[in-house]
């Protein structure tokens, strides 16, 4: 019986002591649950776990006592004093209960600064397998530890490469810039812009120390709580006071961002949230009387299936990227357009046409972006961008969409042209027109007033008519040069047919400043074409699509192999699926046509004005221009294809 309650009073001996030191005016409590002696079988990995706040995802934590050899957790706080004993062990219970794989847990709660020199607590510290810091007030984790024994252990367990956290406060401690809520009273978005130098948005650094975390200013609750705008103004003040580059980081509640030993760092979130990363804050002095102003603030969203590399500062496959003004000491996301497109394809390479040759086809690129971005410029939709510069190129006799269209084997023009709206998922189609100037026009046409998808031959040239559309006759298409190359196709002299735009198609993508997707295509098809065949151009989903959230896409190539792949909506569904970037995506699909037989390009856009130019072993004529690069930008050559990710894709920067 004696060794039966001996047994009993040593497993609440802990408890037992915390009890006897509660008494009002003490330094700290302390709590345990499991077995602190139990020893830990596997060696502790560096995992660094930051949680915004709400609710844990536990997938994260059972990683995190995973990393700590499944050894013993103490877990750090700073609470109110009205919290009672069963308040303070509820985290601890459920660290050990419902996330599990920790052999103990011991809370430790502080309410002065005495306690972070006393021997007991600094002795836990020194044996604990993981640390965690919980919620609350980091004024008190400042106060209390910053410059005291606790802080050099805290800092020791790091430098060991043992697994270290914290939630909301906990969090907000972590960066080597900090705000350390001086007043204890939070200081708002709103009122950190208009004055972004108060004493009330009080700095601090030189406390915890982790090397993955320099250069980094940590925040919490943060989309839910609008801290947006005052990480933002955190960061500049920092930068001001510090004299160098400071990059913001925000975890929205319920996520957390657990990065491994060599700064690689996932999402984990019960709710889709984001990891925030700011970069691009000006380093200057701002008067503190005045608000804040700053242009170009980037944020880039890393999601759960995105990777972010915290020593490098690189996000792989974000969410997306946004750029953000301070105005008046306000912050506003900046309207953000783009458009790309492409005049067709063709077997290309430096010096396959004159340099006099060149020179127009770049005019004419130019001259359809011209189009495009003074629609976007001025607020216009991503609709009428693409359908105006498309129209530019097909009154352009060097490309093969109206007026330069090519001749069927009968010495006829049948043309066929596409849009689609990402917004509405609205679509038309022509296909075999014979009379219509603009067959883009046409497309849209049917699109809003046909009540139809797509409307072919005879039905669309009476559609059309009907409708008021332009027309010509039929002669307004001919020109000598797509004449001679019906000759020698009929000759069947194949070979001599000019293969530098040996497919003709144009076509466009767009992203206004409503953030609405929307692409355009129109061609005249294959030289000498038969039995009314029809390509890939107006096949919604093949070389045409318009996908809000995911990407729009037009396409130019052997248009069957197109519509085999059902390339359009491939990429999108690489997008949505296999959570792919745009380049990537784009890739992937051509390589597939590519892996039929098929040859070609495509351009494609994604919800963030990103733009992907994709070709297999062809050259595609293509341009280029957003709000973030207002001039115009052009290429043609298939060595214009830069390796992103491994992969061959074609970037907007890289273009000349």
């Amino acid at each position: 019986m004696k060794r039966i309650i001996t047994f009993i009073l040593s497993l609440l001996l802990p408890i037992i002591c915390a009890g006897m030191a509660n008494a009002k005016g003490v330094d700290y409590k302390t709590f345990v649950i499991g077995d602190e002696t139990k020893p830990t079988v596997n060696k502790p990995e560096f995992s660094l776990l930051l949680s915004g706040g709400g609710d844990w995802p536990y997938e994260a934590f059972r990683i995190f006592a995973k990393k700590s050899g499944n050894g013993h957790l103490v877990y750090l706080r700073a609470p109110d004093e009205s919290f009672d004993d069963k308040e303070l062990q509820a985290a601890q219970n459920e660290f050990y209960n419902d996330i599990g794989g920790f052999s103990s847990v011991r809370t430790i709660a502080f309410y002065d600064r005495k306690a972070a020199y006393d021997p007991f607590i600094l002795e836990k510290i020194k044996n604990a397998d993981a640390i965690f810091l919980a919620g609350g007030d980091q004024s008190r984790y400042i106060n209390y530890w910053k410059g005291t024994p606790l802080a050099d252990a805290l800092n020791a367990h790091i430098k060991a490469n043992k697994p270290f956290g914290g939630t909301s406060a906990g969090l907000a401690v972590q960066g080597e810039f900090l705000y350390s809520c001086a007043d204890s009273v939070s200081v708002v978005s709103e009122e950190a812009l208009k004055n972004p130098l108060d004493k009330r948005s009080s700095i601090e650094t030189d406390f915890i120390k982790t090397d993955i975390m320099k250069g980094v200013f940590t925040d919490s609750h943060f989309k839910e709580r609008d801290r947006l705008g005052r990480l933002v103004s955190f960061v500049h003040k920092a930068q001001s006071m510090y004299k160098q580059k400071i990059y913001g980081l925000g975890i929205d509640e319920q996520t957390v961002l657990l990065v491994d030993g060599d700064g690689i760092g996932k999402v984990y979130s019960n709710t889709g949230g984001y990891a925030w990363l700011f970069d691009n804050i000006p380093i200057n002095t701002t008067n503190p009387k005045a608000a804040l102003k700053l242009q170009d603030v980037k944020a880039t969203a890393v999601a759960s299936y995105s990777t972010i590399n915290l020593a490098t500062k690189q996000v792989d496959n974000p969410a997306f990227i946004r750029n953000y003004n301070v105005e008046n000491g306000k912050l506003v996301t900046k309207a953000k357009w783009s458009l790309a497109i492409h005049g067709g394809a063709g077997v290309l390479e430096p010096g396959d046409m004159s340099p006099e040759k060149e020179k127009l086809y770049r005019a004419g690129l130019d001259a359809s972006l011209a189009a495009g971005q003074a629609v976007l410029e001025k607020g216009g939709s991503s609709l009428d961008a693409v359908e105006a510069a498309v129209r530019v190129m097909e009154d352009n006799p060097l490309f093969n969409a109206g007026k330069g269209a090519v001749f069927t084997a009968q010495g006829t023009n049948e043309l066929d042209a596409a849009i689609m709206d990402g917004a509405s998922l609205k679509a038309g189609a022509v296909a075999g027109v014979t009379r219509t100037k603009n067959p883009i026009s046409l497309a849209r046409k049917v699109m809003e007033k046909s009540g139809r998808l797509m409307l072919a031959r005879d039905g669309a040239d009476r559609f059309s008519i009907e409708n008021g559309l332009e027309q010509v006759d039929p002669s307004y298409y001919y020109t000598d040069e797509r004449w001679q190359q019906l000759q020698l196709w009929r000759a069947k002299k194949f070979s001599e047919i000019d293969q530098t735009h040996k497919f003709g198609t144009v076509g466009a993508v767009a992203l206004d400043q409503n953030g609405n997707l929307a692409a355009a295509t129109s061609t005249g098809g294959l030289t000498g074409k038969v039995f009314g065949r029809i390509g890939d151009t107006p096949i919604i989903g093949a070389g045409t699509i318009a996908v809000n959230g995911y990407a729009a896409v037009s396409c130019t190539g052997t248009g069957e192999y197109f519509i085999r792949e059902s390339a359009g909506r491939q990429i999108v569904d690489r997008m949505r699926w296999n959570h792919q970037d745009i380049h990537s995506a784009a890739y992937d699909t051509i390589m597939s046509i590519g892996a039929l037989g098929g040859d070609g390009g495509l351009i494609a856009m994604d919800k963030d004005g990103n733009a992907a130019f994709a070709i297999n072993d062809v050259g595609m004529y293509r341009g280029f221009v957003s709000s973030d690069e207002t001039k115009r930008l052009t290429s043609i050559y298939p060595v214009d294809v830069i390796k992103a990710e491994g992969k061959a894709a074609k970037t907007s920067n890289e273009m000349h």
